[in-house]
């Protein structure tokens, strides 16, 4: 089977207090618009996936929908609705001028801050309380599900480190879909263009040291982030836990 892009499972990373992030329920993946048949089995009758979340923005889920799953249930949760642009979009990529760099290290900021970024983490998790086998996802599966992923293991007691480097494992995942973007573009754009895109589809650690500093600055800690910016519940946050964590 062709592996689906950018797609792993949040099972079997280890707390901090040594138990396990379960496997059979969370994982994270790159846009679903080109399911084969066999990668739509592989997902509903061997990962048991029952419920889809999308990330994206409309204009992304209206060029580029994804393959309905049987038996499935789609959510939306338009993490950049509110921001003043959609620069995780393919799209926005490619229109962008100045240094992508610092426009990434700004999408960051808000994912953290924004109004759209906050609700849409807060019914992410909440909708976690009632588990069955999830996929979320975005346009590339590296910024919007990236804090996703980022978030929900940091909940769950999952060290920095290992958060980071579950983050960054997209460079390699998404290694030949960038370079068959990159190979479309090429001679249509400008050098310095198709430079700038080359940057923003990968991740760098900088852009998710800038999302928890952020939340730093204006929270003061994380879990004051849960509690008032997401308006999560010790409740919630507890359950989470006893839900997705089991003894190694």
């Amino acid at each position: 089977m062709q592996a689906i892009t950018n797609f792993r499972t949040l099972g079997g990373h280890r707390t901090q207090d040594g138990r396990l992030v379960k496997h059979g329920w969370l994982y994270r993946s790159g846009q679903l618009d080109q399911l084969d048949a066999d990668q739509q089995a592989y997902l509903t009758r061997e990962l048991h996936v029952q419920r889809v979340v999308d990330m994206r923005t409309v204009d992304e889920r209206t060029r580029f929908p994804d393959v309905q799953l049987a038996n499935t249930t789609y959510t939306v949760l338009d993490i950049l609705e509110q921001t003043a642009g959609d620069g995780a979009s393919l799209q926005s990529m490619i229109t962008t001028n100045g240094n992508v760099h610092d426009r990434m290290l700004d999408l960051y900021e808000q994912l953290a801050l924004s109004d759209s970024a906050r609700h849409g983490y807060r019914n992410f998790i909440q909708g976690l309380l009632t588990p069955v086998p999830v996929v979320f996802h975005c346009f590339a599966g590296k910024d919007r599900t990236g804090v996703g992923a980022a978030l929900i293991l940091k909940i769950l007691g999952v060290s920095d480190e290992q958060i980071m480097a579950d983050y960054l494992q997209t460079n390699l995942q998404r290694a030949d879909a960038n370079q068959a973007i990159l190979s479309a573009l090429s001679g249509k754009l400008p050098a310095n263009q198709l430079a700038g895109i080359q940057t923003a589809l990968n991740v760098d650690a900088a852009y998710l040291t800038r999302y928890f500093d952020v939340i730093t600055q204006h929270y003061g800690t994380f879990n004051e982030y849960l509690l008032t910016g997401l308006q999560l519940t010790t409740r919630e946050l507890n359950e989470l836990r006893r839900l997705y964590l089991e003894a190694a």
